[in-house]
Protein backbone atom coordinates (compact mmCIF):
# COMPACT_ATOMS: atom_id res chain seq x y z
CA UNK A 1 0.00 0.00 0.00
CA UNK A 2 1.41 3.54 -0.89
CA UNK A 3 1.77 6.52 1.14
CA UNK A 4 -1.89 8.68 0.56
CA UNK A 5 -0.61 11.73 -1.72
CA UNK A 6 0.64 14.78 -0.15
CA UNK A 7 -2.53 17.75 -0.15
CA UNK A 8 -1.74 20.77 -1.48
CA UNK A 9 -0.20 23.06 1.06
CA UNK A 10 1.82 26.52 0.57
CA UNK A 11 4.05 24.76 3.66
CA UNK A 12 5.49 21.20 3.05
CA UNK A 13 5.84 20.79 6.34
CA UNK A 14 1.74 21.00 7.16
CA UNK A 15 1.15 19.14 4.45
CA UNK A 16 3.45 15.83 5.34
CA UNK A 17 1.92 16.71 8.77
CA UNK A 18 -1.88 16.06 7.09
CA UNK A 19 -1.11 13.65 5.32
CA UNK A 20 -0.26 11.70 7.97
CA UNK A 21 -3.11 12.27 9.54
CA UNK A 22 -5.27 11.53 6.64
CA UNK A 23 -3.00 8.04 7.05
CA UNK A 24 -3.84 7.57 10.53
CA UNK A 25 -7.42 7.80 9.72
CA UNK A 26 -7.56 5.70 6.70
CA UNK A 27 -5.63 2.36 8.48
CA UNK A 28 -5.72 3.11 11.65
CA UNK A 29 -4.89 -0.56 12.75
CA UNK A 30 -1.90 -0.82 11.10
CA UNK A 31 -0.93 2.08 14.01
CA UNK A 32 -2.71 1.07 16.76
CA UNK A 33 -4.23 -2.07 16.05
CA UNK A 34 -3.74 -5.62 17.48
CA UNK A 35 -0.03 -5.94 15.29
CA UNK A 36 -0.07 -2.12 15.68
CA UNK A 37 3.78 -0.57 14.66
CA UNK A 38 3.34 2.29 17.19
CA UNK A 39 0.95 0.92 20.40
CA UNK A 40 -1.29 -2.32 20.07
CA UNK A 41 -4.17 -0.75 22.05
CA UNK A 42 -7.02 -0.69 19.87
CA UNK A 43 -9.19 -3.12 17.64
CA UNK A 44 -8.73 -3.86 14.39
CA UNK A 45 -11.17 -1.24 13.02
CA UNK A 46 -9.90 2.20 11.63
CA UNK A 47 -11.75 5.58 12.03
CA UNK A 48 -12.80 5.27 7.98
CA UNK A 49 -14.66 2.00 9.09
CA UNK A 50 -17.35 5.32 10.56
CA UNK A 51 -15.96 8.01 9.22
CA UNK A 52 -15.66 7.02 4.98
CA UNK A 53 -13.63 8.05 2.90
CA UNK A 54 -11.11 9.72 5.26
CA UNK A 55 -14.36 12.08 6.94
CA UNK A 56 -15.23 13.43 3.07
CA UNK A 57 -18.17 11.66 2.28
CA UNK A 58 -22.04 13.44 2.63
CA UNK A 59 -23.46 12.46 5.62
CA UNK A 60 -20.99 9.62 5.79
CA UNK A 61 -19.98 11.11 9.48
CA UNK A 62 -17.83 13.62 7.75
CA UNK A 63 -15.49 16.24 8.93
CA UNK A 64 -17.18 18.93 7.27
CA UNK A 65 -17.99 20.98 10.32
CA UNK A 66 -15.35 20.04 12.68
CA UNK A 67 -13.02 23.01 12.08
CA UNK A 68 -15.64 25.40 12.10
CA UNK A 69 -17.54 24.36 15.57
CA UNK A 70 -14.41 22.99 17.98
CA UNK A 71 -13.69 23.76 20.73
CA UNK A 72 -16.83 22.32 21.33
CA UNK A 73 -18.84 22.33 24.53
CA UNK A 74 -20.29 18.48 24.72
CA UNK A 75 -23.36 17.31 26.83
CA UNK A 76 -21.86 14.04 27.20
CA UNK A 77 -18.90 15.07 29.44
CA UNK A 78 -20.19 18.32 30.39
CA UNK A 79 -17.43 19.88 29.93
CA UNK A 80 -15.83 22.11 26.40
CA UNK A 81 -13.82 20.08 24.41
CA UNK A 82 -11.14 20.26 21.97
CA UNK A 83 -10.35 18.61 19.04
CA UNK A 84 -7.59 16.08 20.69
CA UNK A 85 -10.25 15.09 23.22
CA UNK A 86 -13.07 14.33 20.64
CA UNK A 87 -10.54 12.09 18.75
CA UNK A 88 -9.56 10.32 22.25
CA UNK A 89 -13.12 9.64 22.69
CA UNK A 90 -13.27 7.42 19.29
CA UNK A 91 -10.42 5.33 19.87
CA UNK A 92 -11.72 4.60 23.56
CA UNK A 93 -15.24 3.67 22.23
CA UNK A 94 -15.51 3.21 18.64
CA UNK A 95 -11.77 1.46 18.40
CA UNK A 96 -12.25 -0.19 21.75
CA UNK A 97 -8.99 1.04 22.49
CA UNK A 98 -6.65 3.52 24.51
CA UNK A 99 -6.19 7.65 24.76
CA UNK A 100 -3.10 8.42 22.15
CA UNK A 101 -0.80 10.75 23.70
CA UNK A 102 -1.77 14.16 23.88
CA UNK A 103 0.65 16.63 21.94
CA UNK A 104 1.99 13.37 20.40
CA UNK A 105 3.00 13.09 16.53
CA UNK A 106 -0.29 11.44 15.88
CA UNK A 107 -2.41 13.35 17.68
CA UNK A 108 -1.42 16.71 16.64
CA UNK A 109 -1.24 15.21 12.60
CA UNK A 110 -5.04 14.21 13.10
CA UNK A 111 -6.04 16.91 14.29
CA UNK A 112 -4.52 18.55 11.40
CA UNK A 113 -6.20 16.75 8.57
CA UNK A 114 -9.43 16.68 10.66
CA UNK A 115 -9.03 20.68 10.37
CA UNK A 116 -7.90 20.52 6.93
CA UNK A 117 -11.05 18.54 5.96
CA UNK A 118 -13.15 21.35 6.71
CA UNK A 119 -10.68 24.74 6.77
CA UNK A 120 -13.08 26.30 4.35
CA UNK A 121 -16.01 26.62 6.54
CA UNK A 122 -16.86 29.43 8.23
CA UNK A 123 -16.85 29.92 12.35
CA UNK A 124 -19.62 28.41 13.74
CA UNK A 125 -21.32 26.89 10.73
CA UNK A 126 -22.37 23.54 9.75
CA UNK A 127 -22.60 22.32 5.66
CA UNK A 128 -25.63 20.75 4.50
CA UNK A 129 -24.22 17.08 4.43
CA UNK A 130 -22.52 17.52 7.41
CA UNK A 131 -21.96 14.13 10.01
CA UNK A 132 -25.20 11.71 9.86
CA UNK A 133 -28.49 11.98 8.16
CA UNK A 134 -31.10 12.63 10.61
CA UNK A 135 -34.20 10.24 10.08
CA UNK A 136 -37.78 10.73 10.61
CA UNK A 137 -38.52 9.12 13.68
CA UNK A 138 -40.91 6.03 13.64
CA UNK A 139 -44.28 5.85 15.30
CA UNK A 140 -43.21 2.14 16.52
CA UNK A 141 -40.17 0.68 18.16
CA UNK A 142 -37.71 -0.43 15.89
CA UNK A 143 -37.86 -4.08 14.72
CA UNK A 144 -34.64 -6.26 15.60
CA UNK A 145 -36.78 -9.08 13.62
CA UNK A 146 -37.23 -7.40 10.85
CA UNK A 147 -33.98 -5.87 11.05
CA UNK A 148 -32.73 -9.50 10.24
CA UNK A 149 -34.14 -10.06 7.24
CA UNK A 150 -33.11 -6.64 5.78
CA UNK A 151 -29.26 -7.48 7.08
CA UNK A 152 -29.58 -10.76 5.62
CA UNK A 153 -30.52 -9.57 2.12
CA UNK A 154 -28.33 -6.73 2.30
CA UNK A 155 -25.87 -6.45 4.41
CA UNK A 156 -24.36 -10.33 4.83
CA UNK A 157 -22.87 -10.38 1.58
CA UNK A 158 -19.88 -8.17 2.76
CA UNK A 159 -20.28 -7.82 6.72
CA UNK A 160 -20.76 -11.69 7.24
CA UNK A 161 -23.45 -14.30 9.01
CA UNK A 162 -22.51 -13.29 11.85
CA UNK A 163 -21.53 -9.76 11.77
CA UNK A 164 -17.65 -10.56 11.81
CA UNK A 165 -16.68 -8.34 8.72
CA UNK A 166 -13.31 -9.21 6.66
CA UNK A 167 -9.75 -8.80 7.16
CA UNK A 168 -7.55 -7.62 4.04
CA UNK A 169 -5.00 -9.92 3.02
CA UNK A 170 -3.13 -6.55 1.99
CA UNK A 171 -1.23 -3.85 4.05
CA UNK A 172 -2.15 -5.71 7.43
CA UNK A 173 -3.55 -9.33 8.49
CA UNK A 174 -5.66 -6.92 10.93
CA UNK A 175 -6.87 -4.29 8.79
CA UNK A 176 -10.55 -4.95 8.51
CA UNK A 177 -11.82 -4.25 4.79
CA UNK A 178 -15.00 -4.29 6.38
CA UNK A 179 -15.50 -3.64 9.46
CA UNK A 180 -17.42 -6.27 12.46
CA UNK A 181 -20.55 -4.97 13.50
CA UNK A 182 -20.96 -6.92 16.42
CA UNK A 183 -19.09 -9.25 18.30
CA UNK A 184 -15.58 -8.11 20.20
CA UNK A 185 -13.89 -6.62 17.76
CA UNK A 186 -16.46 -4.17 17.41
CA UNK A 187 -17.17 -0.51 18.96
CA UNK A 188 -18.01 -0.86 22.38
CA UNK A 189 -21.52 -0.12 23.89
CA UNK A 190 -20.24 3.72 24.84
CA UNK A 191 -19.71 4.17 20.86
CA UNK A 192 -22.28 6.72 18.95
CA UNK A 193 -22.82 4.43 16.84
CA UNK A 194 -24.51 2.53 19.31
CA UNK A 195 -27.14 4.64 19.46
CA UNK A 196 -29.89 3.71 17.01
CA UNK A 197 -30.68 6.91 15.76
CA UNK A 198 -27.17 7.63 14.37
CA UNK A 199 -26.91 3.95 13.36
CA UNK A 200 -29.85 3.89 11.56
CA UNK A 201 -29.40 7.53 9.81
CA UNK A 202 -25.44 6.32 8.53
CA UNK A 203 -26.93 3.39 7.65
CA UNK A 204 -29.65 4.55 5.39
CA UNK A 205 -27.40 7.24 3.25
CA UNK A 206 -24.29 4.95 2.89
CA UNK A 207 -25.56 0.89 2.86
CA UNK A 208 -24.96 -1.12 1.27
CA UNK A 209 -21.35 0.54 0.67
CA UNK A 210 -20.54 2.27 -2.49
CA UNK A 211 -23.84 1.54 -4.01
CA UNK A 212 -26.11 3.74 -1.33
CA UNK A 213 -25.87 7.62 -1.19
CA UNK A 214 -28.03 10.15 0.38
CA UNK A 215 -28.97 11.65 -2.67
CA UNK A 216 -29.94 7.48 -3.84
CA UNK A 217 -30.21 5.60 -0.56
CA UNK A 218 -31.25 1.59 -1.10
CA UNK A 219 -32.92 1.02 2.03
CA UNK A 220 -36.22 2.37 2.59
CA UNK A 221 -35.81 4.69 6.21
CA UNK A 222 -37.91 1.97 8.24
CA UNK A 223 -35.32 -0.74 6.83
CA UNK A 224 -32.82 1.25 8.08
CA UNK A 225 -34.64 1.51 11.65
CA UNK A 226 -35.04 -1.74 11.62
CA UNK A 227 -31.61 -3.19 10.60
CA UNK A 228 -29.94 -1.11 12.97
CA UNK A 229 -32.00 -2.05 15.62
CA UNK A 230 -30.61 -5.59 14.73
CA UNK A 231 -27.48 -4.22 14.83
CA UNK A 232 -27.50 -3.50 17.93
CA UNK A 233 -28.85 -6.03 19.88
CA UNK A 234 -25.81 -7.89 19.09
CA UNK A 235 -23.23 -8.78 21.82
CA UNK A 236 -20.06 -6.05 21.88
CA UNK A 237 -17.24 -5.35 24.09
CA UNK A 238 -18.96 -3.46 27.46
CA UNK A 239 -17.45 -0.27 28.57
CA UNK A 240 -18.77 2.77 29.82
CA UNK A 241 -17.36 5.72 31.61
CA UNK A 242 -18.52 6.49 35.13
CA UNK A 243 -18.27 10.85 33.93
CA UNK A 244 -20.69 10.77 31.41
CA UNK A 245 -23.85 12.53 30.67
CA UNK A 246 -23.47 14.55 34.40
CA UNK A 247 -26.88 15.94 33.68
CA UNK A 248 -28.98 13.04 33.02
CA UNK A 249 -31.46 15.50 31.65
CA UNK A 250 -29.66 15.87 28.46
CA UNK A 251 -28.85 12.58 27.93
CA UNK A 252 -29.85 11.12 24.26
CA UNK A 253 -33.49 9.81 24.20
CA UNK A 254 -31.76 7.04 21.88
CA UNK A 255 -28.98 5.98 24.74
CA UNK A 256 -30.01 2.83 26.24
CA UNK A 257 -27.93 2.26 29.62
CA UNK A 258 -29.78 3.97 32.35
CA UNK A 259 -30.01 5.67 35.02
CA UNK A 260 -32.44 7.87 32.91
CA UNK A 261 -33.90 11.53 33.92
CA UNK A 262 -37.30 9.54 33.06
CA UNK A 263 -39.10 6.44 34.15
CA UNK A 264 -39.08 4.71 30.46
CA UNK A 265 -37.66 1.63 29.83
CA UNK A 266 -33.87 0.90 28.78
CA UNK A 267 -35.95 -1.36 26.07
CA UNK A 268 -37.93 1.68 24.63
CA UNK A 269 -34.56 4.00 24.60
CA UNK A 270 -32.75 1.17 22.34
CA UNK A 271 -35.89 0.83 20.14
CA UNK A 272 -37.68 3.54 20.38
CA UNK A 273 -40.93 4.92 20.04
CA UNK A 274 -38.67 7.67 21.02
CA UNK A 275 -41.84 10.54 20.45
CA UNK A 276 -43.45 9.90 24.02
CA UNK A 277 -40.17 10.46 25.54
CA UNK A 278 -38.87 13.65 23.65
CA UNK A 279 -42.85 14.48 24.36
CA UNK A 280 -41.88 14.02 27.93
CA UNK A 281 -39.15 16.07 28.54
CA UNK A 282 -40.61 19.06 26.75
CA UNK A 283 -43.11 18.76 29.37
CA UNK A 284 -40.93 18.69 32.08
CA UNK A 285 -37.45 20.17 31.86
Amino acid sequence: MSKVSMPTHPNPEVAEEIAYGKELILHTSDFFGPKGSIARTSNGMNCTNCHLDAGTVDYGNNYRAVFANYSKFLERSGTLENLEKRINDCFQRSLNGDSLRSGSKELRSMVSYINFVGNDVPKNTVPKGSGIYKLKLLDQAADPKKGHKVYTDNCMRCHGENGEGSLSGGYSADYFEVPPLWGNESFNTSADLNRIINLAGFIYTNMPHKIASSKEPVLTQEEAWNVAAYIISKPRPQKFFKEDWPNLKTKPVDYAFGPFADDFSENQHRYGPFQPIIDFRKKNH
